[in-house]
């Protein structure tokens, strides 16, 4: 029976079908396997689509797209007649066609949970089919149980690329369409209007300046067209004219303080007047003057910071000669001379240097956390001069692009006018030298071209954010939650008042009776907790040398979900030591070298090659590369092979302090007299490379000399081997491995060398069956490894490969295509020499802390600037995952197609540790960022490599608005760039705690709702920019297990203890309100109120921050008990409504105590409910405290003491010749035990029947 084809649809042919369905495969991976039949019979003439949200993984189809572009194009077109016959508005002969079962049986969003499902359910049958179309109950969209895994992708990347604003606009013009007028203004529109006003003035007052590109003139900063910014660093949140209202702004936000500078103003009306002026306003002025006070002082820390840096002197040139001008003096177009060791203090062009080659190295350790050095080379142009002062006599300029945040890439011209013809050279970022950088070789002359806000490393900063602690989120809310009680009391007794007389009035009066319910307190026993947790922190001798710089969230210490964590200098020490050399059937360890030095000595003078340099030429390559492998060469010479090649094949240039000033003719000479100079170092862009040539160094092949053409090796005998360096394959991300080819100049024998990862060198070598294993077991050890082969090369082989390769780096269109083919020609059953292990050495203790800290439940990612190899085998080693966890190497992906199939695998694996490279991480944010976030927090560990400044502090965001748990930012900074360490130094902010060591670690900590510095080896930028700093990474776990806890605890008593304090008095003022016939008059007025928060209770309450629930070695010994804290468990509404509870049975009880028991005169209610109320207060003290300090004792004795003694001077408010009495006593201590007594018996029935998680470990 032959099928009925709709109306429409007769131009589709099989093949556009077959066409269709060969393009879902591959666009959706094996999303194919679960459509129905009919669809993959090819039976339906085009899906019909519905658009889905922007952040969903599945867009529309491309075959629903053509249908839904048909809008847009002019009637009777082929899209429109594909639209009628399957398209998104299709009629109802479309639908029924095999189209349908296709777009119903492909879910086309990510499950977010049920919520978000019934949400879309509901978004989706609104834009359901027509009347009379009904879809079958199987099309329903699909709930929790649908993996990502089946949801294939249905759309290509040129699809995405057309239809991405179609992707975007649909479902909010629908939304648009379904919301008009007063029913859009009610449903969020108002909010809408708001936002764009306050944006529209905030972009009116601070109107950025457009970033241009600009030509700089070498030494003529006048010549600049446009005014650039200052080079001047600044760090201070406010200036002279900002500073008292940025404090006031900040301080009032909150809704604790601007409740009290309400009720304080209230007291300036003589109707709501209810006490002393002082007692609303002592309190907040010295609340005020505090936080003024302290404030002020870090603003000058910072000030000063900022002056020594700006003031830092650099060398100028200018025609007169050489001037000394301040950091903060240099501008664009200026010539600055910097030496070695100095920060070079602003972006520049390299145009000079005093090496003889050209280049020089510097330490990037500030901008992009890698310790390794980068080689830079200077403008050929001006390095070619005779003279410095030859710069001025030339009439050149530099094109500079807009200022960017890229700090890997660099595209200007260099261009000499005064020439015939005009010289122009291409500048890339090999010519730049970046601000914060500092020069490791030699002397620099460059031009500035960028300066302050406009150089990379101020670009890739954050700006500075005050940090607020969740607890005092937490607090805040409390407090709301108290002024609706507060207004809810006032409104009942204005009620049963029966709303007589000025019932507004009244209404205000009791608001101001009740108003200590919120204790204006409550801030300053918490700043100055804080402020005790700073100090015991740093006089903490298990943790010398730790600095709290953000006194305001230590207690963010004690709820950590996720630490990020830099590699380099926090982790590691970044020290490279060379620990294993393989050879296949042998392997030599660390107490084995002597053996390989025995080896090389025994080498004949001349390495013997199996042929001579003639016969080289005349044999062909492929024979004598066969039958090399035939011959068994002795262990001796292969050693000698393996060592010399691994002497030869890298980018190390050795250097002599000494040679510093040889003019150019005597430095042969100077070379030969300080080859065994003990000041010699090397210098390299990969640390791994430099212990290589140190390891051939010890065991006798020492590299002696190096330029951009040659290499001399000294062997032990002091026979010099020089060897000419014909061509140099850098080592790349893509490619994984370095090559060098040489010619012995004694034999004129021609070698490539090779070195690089196991994983690109497997497929070059010849066949052998011990590397995979070898690279496996040096792994699991933590070792980095690389593989060394080689290649010998005739005279024609080498000419022909350099005609080809030059012809390639010639080519205008895909070069670097045509150079790497060239390349990979020569890597061809290359003979496999060794497999080298070097192992990065770990900080102290590492291994044992991140076990601590996974224990205690904080899951730890590795956001680093580090090649992904690297930053896996640093994972392994130092058991940031564990033995028995997988990992996961993201794949790259470079669209949208291939990150949601990289997902898909991604989300079948269960408990293992993701690593990802920065790149993917950007694809994968781009498109499915809530995805992607949900997925790696349920790792137990992730590792990001190749992250960007910008990229860490974003990840740090997603965690925290997509996370559920408190982030920790740490990072390392050490003994070098002191110097520039203060220009980036911020005040504190909210984020993950972030461990981090350099300035490129700066963004990550200020986003981290807690920053950790650690006084690493890459400077100490990110550890003055931190909240806290560290000396070592293994204090990071007792200042989370022990102080972390100890600040969380102690600050949740110590908030609700307050709070206790104010609501037992707001309670007896009620009590004493409603006897009274629902007066508005206070029980307490004048020194009473004040003493009351003061003297009488302050020092007993403040006592709690001495107080801990475990010992400190109990706290390190089960780190399970920090699992507990990240709940919050220690201040919640439940505990709060404890509290409020046990206030209103304690108020109570001392109001109608004292009212039954007091005699004739009112002032004996005053004298035996207040001085019950202070004793209450001092034994809920000591019923709070779980572990007694003697300074708690004395506060307890001192409080007593000075409220005994002022009774005798309150003539006032007591009767002193009834405080004297035996009644008096009587009464007041009845009272104090029934308010007091059932509480004690509560907690211990609670102790026994359900004791704490740490009672038995403490017991």
């Amino acid at each position: 029976m032959r099928r009925r084809i709709p109306p429409g649809a007769s131009s589709r042919t099989t093949s556009d079908h077959a066409r269709d369905a060969i393009w879902l495969r591959r666009a959706g991976g094996g999303g194919l396997r679960t459509l129905p039949p009919p669809v993959q019979s090819f039976g339906a003439c085009c899906c019909r689509t519905a658009p889905t949200r922007g952040d969903a993984i599945g867009p529309r189809h491309t075959a629903g797209g053509r249908g839904a572009r048909a809008a847009r194009r002019p009637p009777g077109s082929r899209g429109e007649r594909a639209g009628k016959g399957g398209g998104l508005r299709g009629n109802p002969a479309g639908r029924k066609g095999g189209g349908r079962n296709m777009a119903h049986q492909i879910p086309l969003y990510p499950v977010r949970g049920a919520a978000a499902s019934r949400k879309r359910a509901a978004y989706y049958s609104a834009a359901g089919p027509g009347p009379g179309a009904e879809w079958p109950s199987r099309y329903q969209l699909e709930g929790e149980s649908a993996p990502l895994d089946e949801m294939p992708l249905m759309m290509s990347e040129e699809g995405f690329e057309d239809d991405e604003s179609d992707y975007h606009t649909l479902p909010r013009a629908r939304v648009t369409r379904r919301r008009r007028g007063l029913e859009w203004l009610v449903c969020g529109g108002w909010k809408l209007l708001c936002t764009s006003c306050c944006d529209w003035l905030v972009n009116i007052c601070q109107r950025k300046r457009e970033l241009k590109a600009r030509t700089v003139w070498l030494g003529h900063p006048e010549k600049c067209e446009e005014k650039h910014p200052r080079n001047s660093i600044k760090n201070q949140k406010y200036n002279t004219f900002t500073f008292i209202p940025g404090v006031l702004y900040e301080q009032f936000k909150f809704f604790l303080n601007l409740y009290f500078l309400v009720v304080s103003c209230s007291q300036f009306v003589p109707a709501l007047k209810i006490g002393y002026l002082y007692t609303y306003w002592a309190p907040l002025g010295f609340v005020l003057a505090v936080t003024i006070t302290r404030e002020a002082i870090d603003e000058f820390r910072r000030f000063q910071r900022d002056k020594e840096v700006n003031s830092h002197l650099y060398s100028r040139l200018t025609v007169r000669g050489k001037v000394q001008v301040k950091s903060s003096d240099i501008q664009v177009g200026d010539l600055i001379i910097v030496e070695k060791n100095q920060r070079i203090p602003s972006d520049m062009v390299f145009l000079r240097t005093s090496e003889k080659a050209g280049s020089c190295f510097i330490r990037t350790d500030q901008l992009d956390g890698e310790t390794d050095w980068k080689l830079k080379v200077a403008v050929s142009c001006t390095q070619r001069l005779p003279a410095i002062g030859d710069l001025f006599s030339i009439s050149a300029y530099v094109y500079a692009p807009k200022p960017q945040l890229d700090i890997h890439s660099f595209e200007g011209t260099f261009t000499r006018e005064d020439s015939d013809p005009p010289i122009h050279e291409s500048l890339s970022i090999e010519n730049t030298l970046w601000a914060s950088t500092v020069v490791a070789s030699g002397t620099v002359i460059g031009v500035v071209i960028y300066t302050g806000k406009e150089t990379r490393s101020v670009m890739n900063t954050s700006n500075a954010k005050n940090k607020v602690g969740l607890l005092d989120l937490e607090l805040n809310q409390l407090t709301k939650a108290l002024f609706l009680a507060l207004v809810a009391l006032s409104v009942v007794m204005v009620t049963v008042q029966g709303f007589a007389g000025p019932w507004y009035r009244n209404l205000l009066r009791f608001l101001l009776l009740f108003s200590y319910i919120i204790p204006i307190s409550l801030r300053v026993n918490l700043d100055m907790g804080k402020a005790a947790y700073g100090w015991m922190i740093m006089k903490d001798d298990n943790i010398p040398g730790t600095v709290v710089r953000t006194s305001t969230i230590p207690e963010e210490l004690g709820r950590l979900v996720y630490l990020l964590t830099d590699k380099t200098g926090t982790l590691t020490q970044n020290e490279m030591v060379f620990k294993r050399l393989h050879l296949g059937t042998v392997s030599y360890g660390a107490d084995t070298m002597d053996e390989i030095r025995s080896h090389v000595a025994s080498a004949p003078p001349k390495v013997q090659s199996p042929a001579s340099g003639s016969n080289t030429s005349s044999t062909p390559p492929r024979i004598a590369q066969s039958s090399a492998p035939k011959l068994r060469r002795s262990v001796s010479s292969r050693v000698h092979e393996a060592v010399k090649a691994i002497a030869l094949c890298h980018n190390v240039t050795p250097v002599y302090e000494s040679r510093a000033g040889v003019a150019g003719e005597a430095e042969c000479a100077e070379v030969d007299r300080d080859l065994s100079d003990e000041n010699r170092a090397y210098q390299a862009s990969s640390p791994d490379e430099v212990a290589l040539v140190q390891w051939t160094e010890s065991v006798g092949l020492t590299l002696v000399n190096r330029d951009l053409t040659s290499m001399q090796l000294r062997t032990p005998s002091g026979q010099i081997l020089t060897y000419c360096v014909l061509q140099m394959f850098p080592f790349t991300s893509e490619s994984k491995r370095m090559g060098v080819i040489v010619r012995d100049e004694s034999t004129a024998e021609i070698t490539f060398y090779m070195k690089g990862a196991d994983v690109a060198m497997a497929t070059i070598v010849q066949y052998n069956d011990w590397l995979e294993e070898e690279c496996g077991n040096m792994a699991r050890e933590g070792l980095r490894t690389l593989v060394v082969a080689k290649r010998a090369l005739t005279e024609e082989q080498y000419q022909d490969f350099e005609s080809r390769y030059t012809q390639a780096k010639l080519s205008i269109h895909e070069r670097a295509l045509k150079v790497t083919a060239v390349v990979e020609s020569l890597e061809r059953e290359m003979e496999l020499l060794c497999l080298t292990g070097v192992e990065d050495q770990l900080q102290a203790d590492v291994r044992p802390t991140l076990e601590m800290l996974r224990n205690a439940g904080v899951k730890i990612w590795m956001l680093t600037g580090d090649k992904l190899e690297t930053a896996t085998c640093i994972a392994k080693s130092s058991h940031l995952v564990s033995r028995t966890q997988d990992v996961h190497v993201f794949r790259p992906v470079t669209s949208r197609g291939e990150a949601h199939l990289e997902l898909n695998s991604f989300r079948r694996k269960h408990d293992c540790a993701l690593v990802i490279s920065g790149d993917s991480l950007e694809v994968c944010l781009k498109y499915y960022e809530l995805e992607f976030v949900e997925l790696a927090c349920q790792c137990p560990a992730v590792v990001c490599c190749r992250c960007s400044p910008t990229q860490k502090a974003r990840i740090v965001e997603l965690l925290r608005q997509h996370a559920t748990g408190r982030t920790c930012a740490i990072a390392s900074a050490g003994r070098e760039g002191s110097e520039a360490t203060s220009r980036l130094i911020t005040s504190s902010h909210r984020v993950p705690c972030l461990p981090g060591d350099g300035g490129n670690d700066v963004s990550m900590i200020q986003a981290a709702d807690c920053g950790v510095g650690i006084e690493g080896k890459e400077g100490k930028q990110a550890s003055l920019a931190a909240d806290l700093s560290i000396t070592q990474f293994r204090h990071l776990g007792r200042l989370l297990m022990v102080h972390g806890r100890s600040s969380y605890k102690r600050s949740a008593a110590l908030g609700q203890f307050v709070m206790h304090r104010g609501l037992i008095i707001s309670t007896m003022q009620a009590v004493f309100s409603s006897i009274f016939y629902f007066a508005s008059v206070p029980l307490y007025q004048g020194f009473l109120m004040v003493g009351y928060a003061t003297v009488y209770t302050m020092f007993p309450v403040f006592s709690l921050v001495l107080d801990q629930d475990v010992k400190p070695e109990v706290a390190l010994l089960y780190p399970e008990l920090y699992k507990d804290l990240a709940k919050g468990r220690s201040l919640s509404f439940k505990t709060f409504l404890i509290w409020v509870l046990i206030s209103i049975y304690q108020g109570g009880v001392l109001m109608y105590g004292a009212l039954l028991l007091f005699e004739s005169e009112f002032v004996h209610v005053v004298a035996i409910s207040f001085t019950a109320l202070v004793l209450t207060e001092l034994l809920m003290v000591a019923l709070t405290i779980r572990t007694w300090h003697w300074l708690m004792a004395v506060a307890e004795l001192l409080s007593l003491g000075c409220y005994v003694a002022s009774l005798a001077f309150l003539n006032e408010y007591f009767d002193v010749a009834f405080i004297t009495t035996v009644t008096f006593v009587w009464k007041v201590s009845a009272v104090t035990v029934v308010s007091c007594l059932p509480l004690y018996i509560l907690k211990y029935v609670k102790r026994k029947l359900s004791p704490p998680s740490y009672s038995k470990l403490t017991s």
